[in-house]
This record gives C-alpha cells, sequence and structure tokens, in this order.
C-alpha cells in the first residue's frame, strides 16, 4: 500500500511540475470573429514590423505602411514569419511573433483580407 501512494504521489508531481507558458497552453487557433486589417493585422504590423518595412528602415524597398502594401505580401509575410527559429530568413529579425499574433495574419488571408 506504502509503494502505490508513493507512486501515485510521484506521478502526481511529475505532471504538476510540467512548465508552459501561458501561449503553450492557450488555443492559439480559437479566433473566432472576422479578422480585418484595421482591427487585427495593422496593429500587429506597426508593432513589429514597420520599423524596417517603412521610409529609412533597412527594408524600406518593401514598404508595409499601409492595407495595400501588407495585403499584396500576405504570402511572403506568412512565408518568413512561419520560418523556425534560426532561420536567417525568418521575421522579424532578431525576434518572433507570437503564436497567436501569426495565428491572426494567417486568419486574416483565410478570411478574406477585409481591411475594415
Amino acid at each position: 500500500m506504502k509503494k502505490l501512494m508513493y507512486l501515485i504521489s510521484s506521478a502526481v508531481v511529475l505532471v504538476a511540475c510540467e512548465s508552459r507558458t501561458y501561449e503553450e497552453i492557450s488555443d492559439k487557433t480559437a479566433v473566432a470573429e472576422l479578422v480585418t486589417y484595421n482591427k487585427d493585422v495593422k496593429p500587429i504590423i506597426d508593432a513589429n514590423c514597420i520599423s524596417c518595412h517603412s521610409a529609412g528602415g533597412s527594408a524600406s524597398f518593401q514598404p508595409w505602411t499601409n492595407y495595400s502594401q501588407v495585403k499584396n505580401n500576405i504570402d511572403n509575410i506568412i512565408n518568413r514569419i512561419s520560418r523556425p527559429t534560426g532561420d536567417p530568413l525568418k521575421m522579424p529579425q532578431g525576434g518572433s511573433l507570437s503564436p497567436s499574433q501569426i495565428t491572426i495574419i494567417t486568419k486574416w488571408k483565410a478570411d478574406g483580407l477585409s481591411e475594415n
């Protein structure tokens, strides 16, 4: 009986000690409503991409400062933000979007690239 209690206690401790971040345990695909550029995508682009993809930035040759520019480059954007860590083509440089941000951008494309 003592061995059984020890085994059960050990199993509970091992399961309870699993370390996961909020991003890992949250439902990354649960974006229920229609994703739009102005409401959902633009804030992500502005916070993570504009410093390079605008006038004066290192990627100013490919600006993403408005709806049309982002819409016209969506396949390239999704390709670059979805690359594995360590890939030299992964964007944003020196960082990564969260899984939920990537989901929002890919859902925007799937939802039809609506502006508003």
